[in-house]
């Protein structure tokens, strides 16, 4: 992996990272510091639906299997639904930003 490209990795997993935390949190974590990394294992699989630029649904479905199978929480879909557009449209902000 070259330097470029090793660095828009980290940009986008940060990024993601803390959308995770942040906006998505079924758990309800956000705010405590010792729980900063607990969504950290599923920033991969978000990534990787990113970069290959798989479709909203398919976000969803992968958000969705994680709160109500892998989490057992009943979930919320309409605020699944929005967080999962809102990462879909993720790879055009962050390209957009680091071109300006």
């Amino acid at each position: 992996m070259t330097s470029a490209n090793l660095d828009r990795a980290k940009r986008y997993h940060e990024i993601i990272k803390q959308a995770l935390l942040k906006e998505w949190d079924p758990i309800g974590v956000g705010e405590i510091p010792e729980a900063q990394d607990e969504y950290d294992s599923y920033v991969s699989g978000v990534y990787k639906l990113l970069i290959t630029r798989r479709p909203q649904h398919e976000i969803f479905d992968y958000l969705w299997t994680l709160e109500t199978q892998h989490m057992g929480l009943t979930g919320d879909r309409q605020a699944t639904e929005r967080f999962a557009e809102r990462l879909w449209r993720l790879p055009r902000e962050i390209e957009e930003g680091s071109s300006a």
